[in-house]
């Protein structure tokens, strides 16, 4: 699964090929979670200063991630999405 972002030890990853609705996979040390592109969280855990951190910067990047997903979808390479400063 490629990863697209990394930021504040946070890891953001996505691929097409296992479930609608478009989302992205966050890992940060064991916690794992599915967030949608409006940074709704779909499944798993984050602790909240993370989850936090992971939907602003999805809310500042949701057109990135529409595109991605798209590319995904055609089975095309992913490209980087800038990280949360």
């Amino acid at each position: 699964m490629p990863t697209i972002s990394m930021f504040y030890g946070i890891l953001i990853k996505m691929y097409y090929v296992e479930h609608q609705p478009p989302h992205f996979h966050a890992y940060y040390n064991e916690n794992k979670a599915l967030f949608d592109f409006n940074g709704k969280l779909l499944e798993g855990n984050m602790p909240v200063k993370q989850l936090k951190l992971i939907q602003a910067w999805s809310v500042i990047h949701k057109e990135e991630l529409i595109a991605n997903w798209c590319l995904s979808k055609e089975n095309e390479t992913l490209f980087h999405i800038k990280p949360l400063e």
